[in-house]
């Protein structure tokens, strides 16, 4: 049975991971963007959820699937070598009104099955973090809460998932789901026609368009909501070693303050829903950033001074009507799977909903699941330069002489680390760009955000791939307007 995902972000990655187990499945990641997780996946608060703050009587699945997520997370970190913290967090109130709507996420917590949430205070509160602000009452703690690396996560998913058979077809775009018969045929796409008999659409912030191709839920329709964030150094004289965030409202979970798996300090997000035209662009604003930076007050003592901020960004997150996921698997027509709308918290659930869709497949389709005998739940991440001991980065060396030309100083990023980030990229059929490479190698992820160490990474691109320095893509976009050096031979038009 050929099986087409429409969509490489965590969702889609999770799904085609988990499909990837079971004999006679042909699977197929068709993605619009030249790599994988670069919608909603790359731009987020990194959080993975306990499930507390999920109301079971209003979202079942929502709430079943994150505290399931929350779980298999853990495993799924291991397996792939993603980085993850698990350090637990603090739903901070600052006023009795506030303190009174924390107090419902303990009671939720039971309802959930979430262990060891309690309230906090005095302290107790500080003890468990003595970054947090005088401001706070209390807190509500959640020990089970982590963090992890959201586009490293997607990568991991997906290299394994090659590593187990399945294929990425990446700039291309879905055009619409080809119906015939009551039945699905394929997809239309940018670069042709793709014959399936399951297509999932798993597209993110479009995929209520690919839902309305395929003829169904015609009313169903996701708005852009945007986040911006605050991302310092690793060197702030404030950083929590808990998750901390405000208390939440009915728009939003709050603002964060984090120590991302990296030892930076991350503040944010805000929430607001944007007109559906606006898919396409997620800059920032002074309003929204000043707005995280007066509620990040709440939580910690200490704001830290702006010159340590490295860079400020903004997400978009697809928010389906009422905040309902969209999961189903039709029979009109036959062989078509929503999974649409996944808002917070769809990085903590999505290995739970990849293993709930195979199960709606298998159901609804008459798949049996036979689990393959050789499939490899294991996935290595990049040997890295950073972080050892000058014996360990001497035996390296003797290996490999790349792990001793260092290519970015702000993070230890070697030469060999860079190739190998190129292989990878290559290795899962997408295409090399500096955003790639930096996404896999961190180089450019440092205090100068690539302004040192960018042309080194371009020249090594350039000289691994063929592709002209000037040409080499940052994101979708060339490094360079053209070769500068011809100016100087008067070839310049």
């Amino acid at each position: 049975m050929r099986v087409v995902i429409v969509g490489a972000g965590v969702v889609g990655a999770s799904i085609a991971r988990v499909l990837s187990m079971y004999e006679g499945l042909d699977v197929l990641i068709v993605e619009r963007m030249p790599d994988v997780g670069w919608g909603a996946s790359k731009a987020n608060t990194s959080v993975i959820h306990p499930g507390h703050e999920e109301d079971p009587r209003q979202h079942p699945l929502r709430a079943r699937l994150c505290v399931e997520g929350n779980r298999l997370w853990r495993r799924w970190a291991e397996e792939l070598e993603i980085p993850a913290r698990w350090p637990g967090e603090l739903m901070v109130f600052t006023t009795p009104e506030e303190e009174r709507e924390a107090m419902r996420y303990v009671e939720l917590a039971r309802l959930n099955g979430v262990p060891g949430v309690r309230p906090v205070y005095g302290a107790e509160l500080r003890a468990l973090e003595p970054a947090v602000s005088e401001q706070a009452l209390g807190a509500i703690y959640a020990p089970t809460a982590g963090t992890v690396s959201p586009f490293e996560a997607v990568i991991a998913i997906v290299e394994n998932a090659v590593e187990n058979g399945v294929r990425l077809l990446a700039e291309t775009e879905v055009k619409r789901v080809v119906v015939e018969g009551g039945a699905v045929r394929g997809v239309e796409t940018s670069r042709g026609f793709i014959e399936a008999d399951v297509v999932v659409n798993a597209a993110g912030l479009h995929a209520d368009e690919v839902s309305h191709s395929a003829g169904v839920e015609g009313d169903f329709r996701i708005r852009p909501r945007r986040g911006e964030y605050l991302l310092y150094d690793e060197a702030v004289p404030v950083k929590p070693a808990r998750i901390l965030h405000t208390t939440p409202t009915p728009l939003t979970k709050g603002v964060y303050a984090l120590t991302t798996v990296h030892g930076n300090l991350l503040l944010g997000p805000t929430a607001e829903d944007l007109p559906y035209e606006a898919k396409g662009s997620a800059p920032t604003t002074r309003q929204g950033l000043e707005h995280v930076l007066r509620e990040a007050s709440k939580l910690l003592r200490e704001l830290p001074p702006r010159a340590k901020l490295v860079r400020t960004f903004a997400g978009l997150r697809p928010e389906p009507p009422g905040g309902e996921w969209l999961i189903r698997a039709y029979d009109d027509p036959w062989g078509f799977v929503n999974v649409a709308g996944i808002r917070s918290p769809g990085l903590t659930a999505a290995p739970a909903i990849a293993h709930y869709v195979a199960g709606l497949i298998a159901e609804r389709y008459g798949v049996e699941l036979r689990r393959k005998r050789r499939w490899n739940p294991r996935r290595r991440g990049i040997r890295r330069v950073a972080g050892r001991s000058l014996e360990e980065v001497d035996a390296m060396v003797r290996e490999n002489p790349d792990y001793g030309e260092i290519v970015c100083y702000c993070r230890m990023v070697s030469k060999a680390e860079v190739l190998e980030a190129v292989e990878r990229i290559r290795r899962i059929g997408a295409r090399v760009t500096l955003d790639g490479v930096k996404f896999r190698s961190y180089a450019g992820f440092g205090r100068c955000q690539g302004g040192f160490c960018r042309w080194r990474v371009a020249l090594l691109v350039s000289r691994a791939t063929g592709v002209p320095m000037h040409a080499v893509p940052v994101a979708t976009a060339p490094y360079g307007l053209g070769d500068v050096k011809a100016l100087l031979r008067g070839e310049a038009q």
